[in-house]
């Protein structure tokens, strides 16, 4: 069953034809390439003939050759259809060397419409970034949706049952082929991350102790939801007998958030409105890479959801921060361009101390945006002072605002 990934397939077509360059960016195996393919049969279903779409990815060794810049700027060249839109999508183009001048040189060109991908954020810095400066438009990807997990399996039913499914067996696509086959979905996880660490961050990044890269994303995924610092990353290491400094920390970190293996979520003063520099938290791409890691322990569900709920945000368009408010934390600051919506994450909330201890950060913010409270209980909707108790699957399902 092919999901459509609908939300992102719409973002592609309502940018057809307008002069920007597409760029679908996110880690490994979560999709790009088959998004891509459904675009080109909906162009292809919207009357685009087949020699108007060139499609080349380069991981495919057919295309070895043109990983070449000035070979590939001549092949697609040649193909271009006279006086007619031509569709060119270039996939993982990070392995053409130079590959920036051949996207600016299309891009000049009339009727042209160019779609690339990538599978870390590097690519877009540097001499691209200066090159397409104000000509590009991100699509950031992230694998399943708990929603589009649920309509892989045919049935919205068993709601409960499928979020443990889908933490535990992955939202990496592929996954579903695996289903019911955890030593497989294993061993297919353990192949990303390792590609991922290897290919994309130690060849890339010059790494050379990458038994301590390792480490150091093993310590995130343990510690998802909790604040950090990289000065407390690098105490931590060196307290168990591994010396690294601050500065390399960094490195590591940022290395693993161009790759989209981790997400860093930055601390922002609600009452003051500003951005704060220390502390900040990180989220995983994928629930199931971290078992496979790290293995499962109950006392974290909580942190969980609320790296579920912060993926979801992301989907959705918002930019996430966590949020203090005096002494008090807010689990997600939700912004776009439509406003701020503020929202707290727990596994339950009919303890009445709870619902307290929940309440009262989002009751310290003095302004009149939306509050949600997300939980896995299974209660009716209630609402206090305004401030919205939700199901989170419900949420998640898209069943309620």
């Amino acid at each position: 069953m092919v999901i459509q990934r609908v939300e992102y397939l719409n973002k592609l077509i309502s940018f057809k034809d307008k002069q920007l360059i597409k760029i679908v960016t996110g880690i490994r195996r979560c999709g790009k390439s088959t998004l891509l393919e459904l675009y080109r049969n909906w162009l292809k279903e919207q009357g685009v003939a087949k020699e108007q779409i060139i499609a080349i990815n380069f991981e495919d060794l057919d295309y070895a050759e043109l990983t070449d810049y000035k070979k590939l700027y001549g092949y697609l060249k040649e193909r271009l259809v006279k006086d007619e839109m031509t569709y060119i999508f270039l996939d993982e183009i990070h392995h053409v060397t130079d590959f920036p001048k051949v996207v600016d040189s299309l891009y000049i060109k009339k009727n042209v419409d160019i779609y690339i991908t990538g599978s870390n954020a590097y690519m877009l810095s540097g001499e691209i970034a200066t090159l397409i400066s104000g000509r590009y438009v991100q699509i950031e990807m992230l694998p399943f949706s708990f929603k589009e997990y649920m309509e892989s399996t045919g049935s919205m039913n068993d709601r409960g049952v499928k979020y443990t499914e889908y933490l535990q067996s992955s939202s990496f696509p592929y996954t579903l082929q695996l289903k019911g086959q955890p030593d497989e979905i294993r061993d297919y996880l353990e192949g990303i991350y390792n590609t991922v660490v290897v290919k994309d961050i130690v060849d890339r990044k010059k790494i050379t102790d990458t038994m301590m890269l390792k480490s150091i994303l093993r310590f995130v995924f343990d510690n998802i939801g909790s604040l950090l610092s990289s000065k407390k990353i690098a105490d931590t290491m060196t307290s168990s007998g591994r010396k690294i400094d601050v500065k390399t920390v960094e490195k590591y970190l940022e290395a693993l958030s161009e790759s989209y293996v981790i997400y860093q979520a930055k601390r922002y003063n609600i009452k003051g409105k500003q951005y704060l520099k220390t502390l900040e938290k990180y989220y995983v791409v994928d629930i199931g890479m971290r078992f496979m890691l790290i293995g499962s322990r109950q006392a974290d569900a909580g942190h969980i959801l609320e790296n579920v709920v912060y993926l979801e945000l992301l989907r959705r368009g918002y930019d996430v921060y966590v949020g203090k408010i005096g002494e008090f934390e807010v689990d997600f600051v939700a912004q776009n361009s439509r406003g701020t919506v503020y929202f707290q994450v727990a596994l339950t909330v009919r303890d009445e101390k709870t619902l307290k201890r929940e309440l009262r950060p989002l009751q310290s913010i003095r302004d009149h945006y939306p509050k949600v409270i997300l939980t896995l209980d299974e209660d009716p909707e209630a609402q206090y002072d305004g401030i919205r108790r939700i199901n989170a699957r419900d949420w998640l399902l898209g069943l309620t605002d």
